[in-house]
């Protein structure tokens, strides 16, 4: 899937950029954390989408809307440090709730890319500069807000989730300026408000895949494999730092971990329960709960110009994980 034509057209220092080694790398680590390689209802029948493609397209979004080197060069690294399947490691670490331990090692890996450092160097950039793009808020901020991140895999996963055409992901991006929003910040906001509400409800159906049973339950139960395979001396966490098909080929070499990672890839159904049966496999699984509330610029935030909106985004904040998944 490529939706870079969406975004307006990269700069040569970017696409240079992009085929240094540790972003190349990043073309066979996918966004959908695993969830692919499993049989579950639309899950398992997602296009390739990598983080390369991702990262790109980050960068042409930042770069549309600042034309700065600096933001543009940091929103194309943000995902360097990605290991395989992503945020999987993340559940894997513990970190189910703000799905931030993945980032560590970015302004390790850019540094000691010859690479990136040449690319850097010739467009008077340092490491600094570019190794934290939590500092441009067109690139990131705080959610519920819009920012280059969210944006793009909002706008991928509508066309790759079946929601929308490439034409109507399109006519959002077209609509988008950048303005202040309410905390003096700039922010990607909607000239239209008919646009605002449209993307709002949709980005809501997004977010309700990354925190659905089949979603949560596949990324947990593909960290506790991988846990499993380190702690047996299948696999090292320096595999996570390599692509998805050299540490599956890894994997795969072992007839019993072969044989589970095809369970794995075999599951298509969930269950749910407040008290499990005796079946293994029963988990409780909390996660962040990803979502945008946009602006219209000059007028307000969609969940105070749209009531249905509103609504449906605070229900949806308030849906408990508190209760049993199984996968089979």
């Amino acid at each position: 899937m490529n939706m870079l034509e969406c975004y307006g057209e990269l700069p040569d220092f970017l696409c240079r950029a992009a085929e240094a080694p540790p972003l190349r790398r990043l073309k066979e680590v996918g966004m959908n954390c695993g969830c692919e390689y499993t049989s579950f209802p639309m899950l398992g029948a997602l296009a390739p989408y990598s983080r390369w493609e991702h990262s790109l397209g980050v960068a042409a979004i930042v770069w549309r809307f600042t034309r700065d080197p600096k933001q543009a060069m940091a929103g194309l690294l943000h995902d360097v440090a990605s290991p395989t399947f992503a945020h999987v490691i993340d559940f894997l670490k513990g970190d189910y709730l703000r799905q931030e331990a993945t980032e560590a090692g970015t302004t390790r890996i850019i540094d000691e890319s010859m690479e990136l450092q040449t690319a850097l160097s010739a467009m008077g950039l340092r490491t600094s500069d570019v190794c934290d793009y939590h500092r441009y808020p067109i690139a990131d901020n705080d959610t519920p807000r819009l920012s280059a991140d969210r944006l793009e895999y909002t706008l991928g996963n509508l066309v790759n989730f079946g929601y929308r055409f490439r034409d109507d992901v399109a006519a959002y991006y077209a609509d988008l300026a950048v303005g202040e929003n309410e905390a003096g910040e700039q922010e990607l906001m909607f000239r239209s408000p008919a646009r605002a509400r449209g993307f709002a409800l949709d980005a809501l159906r997004c977010s309700r895949v990354y925190v659905s049973d089949a979603d949560r339950y596949a990324m947990q139960a593909l960290a506790n494999l991988l846990r499993d395979a380190v702690a047996a001396g299948v696999l090292s966490e320096d595999d996570f730092m390599g692509t998805e098909p050299r540490l599956l080929d890894k994997l795969c070499r072992h007839r019993d971990w072969a044989d589970r990672w095809r369970d794995y890839c075999a599951m298509r159904a969930t269950r749910r329960s407040e008290a499990p049966d005796g079946a293994a496999g029963w988990m409780k699984i909390p996660a962040k709960k990803r979502c945008i509330d946009p602006m219209v610029r000059d007028v307000g935030r969609a969940s105070a110009l749209f009531p249905d909106f509103g609504d449906a985004l605070a229900a949806f904040l308030a849906e408990s994980q508190d209760y049993w998944v199984l996968g089979e």
